[in-house]
């Protein structure tokens, strides 16, 4: 007996169902914002991450040296990936470019509540334009993919916010500061006692008094009162961005999802404008649904032309969670809407039967294991078939074939060359 790896699940019929409703859902909102497919490989060579994070990432990886002797690693997000992407086709491509996938991913850290070592992500991104219309873009899509899903405006919450606010406004204090630190200590405070913060604002470089006054200034969230605060160029910029973006996304229709949030600073480096993070309005689910902003500078740093772009990757593993405490998540069953009985040597018939069902496009089931007739049915109730059609040695006789209601279990007999005829479902109540 073979146990699974831990951190990588297994999806039987039923999950999987659940799991395709929703990409389904996420995937058709960006194609009707424009968003174009994109596959990407599974394997990248390592220095991908290295060069930009040290060898100590190393540690949060699935690499290995490959039997070319390059060091490779599992890919454990994408933005890098589709930046090197970007950078090899950079004067083909038109701009914007606005591409989506869903695929999954894998870094190896500590299995804990919506997060695995394997794990899915669908990502959304804009590179080539630097207007506020783009980041107001990426949250209208997210807000349509949610509210698509079945979730209201009180369900979820969109945190909003500069990463050059806080950059700023910790340049104003008169301290050698850590401004990257400091940054990674505001994107923890949620998760962290009052002390352990202010502890980690005073390693960044800022003094005891100081670290208070940031973070209650940050905690405020009121854009004027920081704006009085730092009283410079950076920040009064930051602050015009970010309400231009709030503005292009009224017109979106996605500013009521929206609350300015200055303690959301997402950890990556790579961040340099709006950032933003979907959250469990009641708080059940005790971490983020999923994460994005902009991020300028990342292609240029990849050897490419200096290419704005700004993106978001919603994970399925928070947003299942999500949809389940909402009671949203689609139902974990698999559905069939013909299942083609055979009693006797009936198959030329039944197989003509399902042959034109599935021409019309429905999901058809017939027996292919030599069952009788109660093991077929049962099955059939097991896969949730909405009609049975019996085909039979005597109803074929008599030129008919028999149609059960799965639901009702009210049954009638058809002349077998009106079924399944010109109707694009046919059903009991056609026939009855």
């Amino acid at each position: 007996m073979y146990d699974r790896i831990k951190g990588f699940r297994d999806f039987y019929p039923g999950e999987m169902a659940a799991r395709r409703a929703t990409i389904d859902t996420l995937e058709d909102a960006a194609r009707r914002y424009g968003f174009r497919e994109v596959a990407t490989p599974a394997l990248e060579r390592a220095e991908l991450w290295t060069d930009k994070s040290g060898d100590e990432i190393v540690e949060e990886l699935y690499s290995f040296e490959d039997q070319g002797g390059r060091h490779v690693a599992m890919t454990p997000e994408l933005t890098p990936t589709v930046a090197r992407m970007v950078v090899a086709k950079q004067q083909a491509l038109s701009k914007p470019i606005k591409w989506f996938s869903t695929r999954p991913f894998w870094r190896y850290e500590q299995v804990q509540q919506g997060r695995q070592r394997e794990f899915y992500q669908t990502n959304v991104d804009i590179f080539g334009s630097s207007e506020p219309e783009a980041d107001a873009e990426i949250l209208a899509w997210a807000a349509d993919a949610l509210t698509g899903l079945g979730l209201t405006g009180d369900q979820f919450e969109f945190r909003i916010s500069h990463r050059d606010v806080l950059g700023g406004v910790l340049e104003t204090f008169d301290a050698d500061v850590d401004v990257d630190d400091a940054i990674r200590a505001v994107d923890k405070s949620d998760k962290l006692e009052t002390a352990e913060y202010h502890d980690l604002l005073i390693g960044a470089g800022l003094s005891a008094d100081q670290a208070v006054e940031f973070a209650d200034l940050v905690s405020g969230g009121d854009l004027e009162d920081v704006k009085a605060f730092a009283d410079t160029e950076r920040v009064d910029g930051a602050v015009e961005n970010l309400q231009a973006v709030l503005s292009a996304a009224e017109d979106f229709g996605a500013r009521e999802y929206c609350t300015i949030s200055l303690e959301t600073a997402r950890g990556l480096d790579y961040y340099t404008g709006v950032v933003f993070e979907c959250f469990d309005s009641t708080g059940e689910v005790s971490r983020s649904i999923f994460g994005g902003g902009r991020y300028d500078d990342l292609i240029e740093s990849f050897g490419g032309q200096p290419t704005p772009a700004v993106g978001v990757a919603p994970g399925h593993a928070t947003l299942s969670l999500l949809c389940q405490r909402a009671g949203v998540w689609p139902d974990e069953e698999v559905a069939t809407d013909y299942y083609v009985l055979q009693i006797g040597d009936t198959r030329p018939e039944a197989a003509r039967i399902c042959r034109d069902l599935r021409e019309n496009g429905h999901v058809v089931e017939t027996d292919v294991a030599g069952r009788s007739f109660g093991s077929q049915l049962n099955y059939a109730d097991s896969i949730n078939a909405e009609t049975v059609v019996i085909v039979g040695e005597q109803d074929l006789a008599n030129d008919e074939v028999t149609i059960k209601d799965m639901e009702s279990g009210d049954q009638t007999q058809v002349p077998v060359e009106r079924f399944p005829g010109d109707t694009e479902r046919p059903t009991f109540a056609d026939f009855d």
